[in-house]
């Protein structure tokens, strides 16, 4: 059967693998960036308006493209309902702009490392993936440099709100920096905040694509962390010029998001009962981050090294003796524990060792010190003899 040269470069999510590996119940999974089943918030569908079944806008329902845009503006994002486009899940969304800019050996720009989906969304359309590495204050700055002026990117894809899977936020004098060479070099910016809501400490910076003065932007969200990851709504936010080519590329993709899901997620965004609802998930997220934390230091101190988040939903993790963590998965699903490897998190994921990423959101406290402790014994039985941890 002959297929599109395209479907060559098809990657099954690892991410998705893993789940689905880790669906056992007695698997206790650190894979993915599930939120905590008593984060989930019970929905009413009684008072549904009639006529929701019927064909929709593409750009999305013109009320919750409001609720998005005051949102957007509450951070300090310039922006109306009309550059509002609502996506089936942010994953949507990166699947257009891959669309809309990428050609064969497209320069496009990443952090290092990066959200895997976006990567394997850029790279399944053949995208020539130019890493610039991070640093505890955000983008190395030489580097961001060196690499706009070698071969100026189709667009800078940056996570500068608790990074995934780093868990980075920007420092304010980094955002600013990364804002001004990206108009020096006239890169568009596509900007992917979908923590931006999960804070747990500090207090959060104006959206990277605020303090642009010329180039062009892109602002990427969800409300698959912070409300219900089974409605699938997420959306983008553009700049004027970006917006007729965006929407076309929705109308073919699918006519338009579920209306029904974009109803109930009107029912909460904006109102008391969603920041009551937010206020109950920071704090909630919050103990659990602190409990890992010590869960670690506990189990992982010897052999390896991290920094606390001060949001998001991840632990980044970096081996004291450098191994391939994807190497360990087999023997950690044989523990019933979960996890998942750094390496694929980069475009060059062969020259990466030692790292994982852990989510702390949706073990059960309870399992927590014997999940961690399974996945702390595989790694010290994979360590070479003569490493003494």
């Amino acid at each position: 059967m002959a297929f599109s040269e395209r479907v060559t470069r098809l990657k099954s999510s690892l991410i998705r693998d893993i789940l689905a590996a880790a669906q056992r119940p007695e698997v206790m999974s650190f894979a993915g960036g599930l939120p905590a089943e008593r984060c989930l918030p019970t929905v009413d569908w009684r008072a549904m308006p009639a006529g929701l079944g019927q064909y929709g806008m593409s750009e999305g329902e013109p009320a919750l493209r409001e609720a998005i845009a005051v949102q957007a503006r509450s951070y300090g994002l310039d922006c109306t309902a009309e550059q509002v486009l609502v996506t089936t899940g942010s994953q949507q969304a990166l699947d257009l702009i891959a669309k809309l800019y990428i050609d064969v050996d497209t320069p496009v720009l990443l952090e290092g490392p990066t959200y895997l989906a976006a990567l394997q969304s850029f790279q399944f359309f053949d995208a020539n993936c130019l890493s610039v590495s991070l640093t505890a204050e955000g983008l190395d700055l030489a580097a961001l440099r060196d690499c706009l002026a070698a071969r100026r990117p189709a667009f800078a894809y940056l996570i500068p709100t608790f990074q995934n899977p780093s868990g980075v936020r920007y420092s304010p004098n980094n955002r600013a920096a990364v804002a001004a060479l990206l108009d020096e070099f006239a890169v568009t910016l596509v900007e992917d905040e979908p923590y931006r809501e999960l804070c747990y400490d500090g207090e959060l910076a104006r959206p990277l694509c605020a303090q642009l003065q010329r180039s062009a932007w892109i602002y990427t969200g969800s409300l698959s962390k912070t409300l219900l990851p089974g409605l699938r709504v997420g959306y983008l936010i553009a700049s004027p010029e970006l917006l007729k080519p965006l929407r076309a590329l929705k109308q073919a993709a699918d006519l338009h998001t579920c209306r029904v899901s974009q109803w109930q997620v009107l029912q909460w965004l904006g109102t008391e009962r969603y920041g009551r609802h937010l206020d109950e998930v920071r704090a909630f997220y919050r103990e659990r981050r602190d409990s890992f934390a010590a869960a670690l230091g506990r189990h992982f101190s010897d052999i390896a090294d991290w920094q606390v988040p001060q949001g998001g939903l991840f632990f980044w993790l970096r081996l004291k003796t450098p191994i391939d963590t994807r190497t360990l998965l087999d023997q950690a699903l044989a523990e019933q524990v979960a996890f998942m490897p750094g390496e694929p998190f980069f475009a060059d994921p062969d020259q990466h060792r030692g790292l994982l990423r852990l989510n702390f959101s949706h073990v059960l406290p309870e399992r927590l010190d014997t999940g961690l402790a399974r996945l702390a014994a595989v790694i010290r039985q994979a360590t070479p003899d003569d490493k003494e941890l």
